[in-house]
């Protein structure tokens, strides 16, 4: 289990280095990224959560200092109380290969909710058609189904006991993914960095790291 966020790398996109994500279109967040990569994960919050009135940086004639341009485009992500994040969990099953991904409706932000199943019976749904992933507890068994408007559609069947693991498991990927973060935004976001780790943090639902409250 990994939390992934969503990304599409914008063509001619150069406010700081990014790094394209692999063919699911999804990044696997974690403490082991690059700085670009860590870039493309602040890019694609940020994409996410821009005002309605922001228009495009890459404007032609835009004469605008870089400072500025970065600025605007994290105005929305360092706006918002509630920031949205394009993504959820994602599952594979190391012996059959079959793999869980986010859905249309599913977002990072809420990566908590899988608790409900970890305290009892229950189901999360994460999208509508053309894929609707849903996941399940049935007593002591967690059955992830790919495509629950599918009858033949891949599933993943686990012991519902180890779903607390997992889970905590993908809040210290995310708890290492915010770690750099910080040396990140102190470089490309200087004098937001603050500012930018604390709306990362609202985005990924982790506690700020020690000591930048």
């Amino acid at each position: 289990m990994r939390a992934v966020l969503e990304v599409s790398v914008p063509e001619g996109f150069d406010l700081w280095p990014v790094a394209e994500a692999d063919a699911s279109g999804f990044l696997a967040l974690g403490g082991g990224l690059s700085p670009a990569e860590v870039g493309t994960a602040v890019m694609a919050l940020a994409a996410c959560n821009r005002l309605p009135d922001e228009g495009d940086e890459g404007d032609e004639g835009d004469d605008r200092p870089p400072h500025a341009a970065v600025g605007t485009f994290l105005r929305g992500l360092l706006s918002y109380d509630t920031v949205f994040a394009a993504g959820g969990l994602r599952v594979t099953d190391p012996d059959t290969g079959v793999g869980f991904a986010p859905g249309c409706c599913d977002g990072l932000e809420d990566w908590r909710d899988w608790y409900r199943l970890v305290d009892g019976d229950g189901s999360l749904g994460f999208g509508h058609e053309p894929v609707s992933p849903l996941a399940e507890r049935h007593g002591d068994t967690l059955r992830l189904t790919v495509d629950a408007e599918r009858d033949d559609s891949p599933v993943i069947e686990l012991p519902a006991d180890a779903l607390r693991g997992m889970l905590a498991g993908v809040e210290r990927d995310l708890t290492a993914f915010l770690g750099l973060a910080v040396a990140w935004a102190a470089v490309h976001a200087p004098g937001q960095d603050r500012a930018v780790v604390a709306a990362l943090a609202r985005a990924l639902d982790v506690p700020l790291p020690s000591g930048r409250t």
